[in-house]
């Protein structure tokens, strides 16, 4: 039997509650080429020269022979049942112009400056209002899940709030992002006949999730309504409209990341923080602590733990690694921001850290675009479950996790509680 390699090893389901004992081997060589063909990049020095570097392309299309593909024991990538029905790019999946261009369309009317500068915090009161009215159905209760109590219900609400998704859909489109995140894999599992029976499941959740999306663009072409997405479809700027396929692949991605990364950023917050009762305390007696903790949390637990549409356009020289012409890169973001290089004690939670720049949300023209909405909306969560729940403990630990790899996140959390403060 072929020794896994400790990215291999990683990627297990068994190893997704803790991946860093990999992450630090993997460190030993900061560029490294797996069986697939893959080069997998874990230190953040040569990530953070590579998010910088124009030699490698973020679209897929560019890539001769997609990442994963030989996991899989055939030409086929693991990504591609998602691929084949996406076939426009959106913001993260293309490269300048055409990047530049969709991303400059989408901005004014999501992340707000310097276009409208009062967008995001103008929806404070009503995150607040959420986050209260989430506790409030808490009382009473001595047990309560932090993903489904909590975690998920705030950003998939705000998300249709901001688009203008009826949030009467939610439950038809997550059941479709789940099923299509499941059949998600990059690792050794990737050729399990487990695996290999979601996919067919994958292809139709995909395809009716962009349907769905279809027909809501449609609607708004018809009759305008409130948020982004009419906004987009009726745009009338200098640089024209979006075609209807670019659109519609980046409503998906708006739907989708707009809340999926915010729901395991606020549950590992919340699993930290009672993994570290010291800093709880320290949280709830200073409460302003809670800017600077959140970013520390989104370090410690990266809700990214990498990402795999990237790829090299020219020969690149890293590290004492050439990366050829073609060739797959995946960054893992997990691993960088637990580099010793760049951090101090970076295993340890330290919710008062200086130079915490991470990569949480990447860097360079693909920064996340949604930032400033997932910060405010976990900022006020985490605050106000340290403010107001009672004496919570966890039940299980480490508590099972959801399967896929790259947005690793728990399936629930469970917490015993005394009681929900007013």
């Amino acid at each position: 039997m072929v020794e896994e390699t400790p990215w291999q090893q990683a990627l297990r389901y068994a190893n997704r509650a803790n991946p860093y004992p990999f992450y630090e081997e993997l460190r030993k060589t900061p560029v490294s080429r797996q069986p697939d063909g893959t080069f997998v990049v874990s230190t953040y020095r040569e990530i953070v020269a590579l998010l910088h570097d124009p030699r490698v392309s973020s679209d897929p299309r560019k890539c001769p022979v997609p990442a994963g593909a030989q996991a899989q024991g055939s030409g086929e990538s693991v990504a591609e049942p998602i691929r084949e029905v996406l076939t426009e790019p959106n913001i993260i999946t293309c490269d300048p112009p055409e990047h530049d261009r969709d991303r400059r369309m989408m901005m004014p009317h999501f992340v707000g400056p310097p276009h409208a500068p009062q967008l995001i915090c103008d929806l404070e009161p009503e995150i607040r209002r959420i986050v209260g009215g989430l506790l409030d159905d808490m009382k009473g209760k001595t047990r309560i899940d932090a993903v489904d109590d909590f975690a998920y219900p705030l950003p998939v609400t705000v998300i249709c709030k901001v688009l203008g998704v009826p949030l009467e859909d939610e439950r038809r489109f997550h059941h479709w992002i789940e099923t299509a995140l499941d059949a998600l894999d990059f690792g050794p599992e990737a050729a399990s006949e487990e695996i290999r029976s979601r996919q067919a499941g994958a292809r139709q959740a995909v395809q009716e999730f962009g349907q769905f999306a279809a027909d809501l663009l449609d609607r708004y072409a018809r009759q305008p309504g409130p948020g982004m997405l009419s906004a987009l479809v009726n745009e009338d700027g200098p640089e024209g409209r979006m075609s209807k396929g670019v659109l519609a692949s980046n409503a998906l991605l708006l739907i989708f990341a707009g809340h999926e990364t915010t729901v395991n950023l606020i549950a590992h917050s919340v699993l930290t923080l009672l993994r570290h009762p010291d800093a709880l305390e320290k949280l709830r007696r200073r409460p302003e602590l809670i800017v600077p903790g959140v970013e520390e949390l989104l370090r410690l637990e990266s809700s990214v733990q990498f990402w795999h549409t990237r790829s090299a356009v020219e020969d690149i020289d890293i590290a004492g690694t050439t990366i050829p012409k073609g060739a797959p890169i995946f960054l893992a973001y997990g691993s960088a921001n637990r580099d010793p290089e760049r951090f101090t004690d970076p295993d340890e939670l330290d919710l008062e850290r200086r130079d915490n720049q991470h990569l949480g949300f990447s860097q360079g023209i693909h920064f996340c675009f949604g930032a400033p909405l997932a910060r405010l909306e976990v900022q006020i969560a985490v605050g106000e479950f340290v403010r107001r729940v009672q004496n919570p403990r966890l039940v299980e630990d480490p508590p099972p996790y959801r399967h896929n790899q790259i947005f690793r996140g728990p399936r629930h959390v469970l917490v015993d509680i005394d009681g929900i403060r007013d």
